[in-house]
């Protein structure tokens, strides 16, 4: 899935010089804020951003973000998903 959205072209422009890679900065906040809204799990924001609960710790701790323990859910998801991979 793509996502868009429109700056004005100075702006980015701006952006895309002070920022080394410009999309995945704007992904990984976009992403973050909808962990912090409670809009995604802890599980799916690691899924979405390909890095494990341990990386993703550490992208939370760099965007403030203080971390909440995991849901039952989310832990039960999580070692289903690690039992998928190591089988693999």
């Amino acid at each position: 899935m793509s996502v868009t959205f429109e700056l004005p072209t100075q702006i980015e422009n701006t952006l895309r010089r002070r920022v080394a890679d410009f999309d995945a900065q704007a992904k990984e906040s976009a992403l973050v804020e909808m962990y912090r809204q409670g809009r995604i799990s802890h599980f799916e924001l690691a899924e979405a951003l390909g890095l494990s609960r341990y990386q993703v710790d550490g992208v939370l701790k760099r965007h403030g973000v203080v971390e909440d323990l995991l849901t039952l859910d989310e832990f039960q998801q999580e070692l289903k998903y690690n039992d998928g991979a190591a089988g693999a």
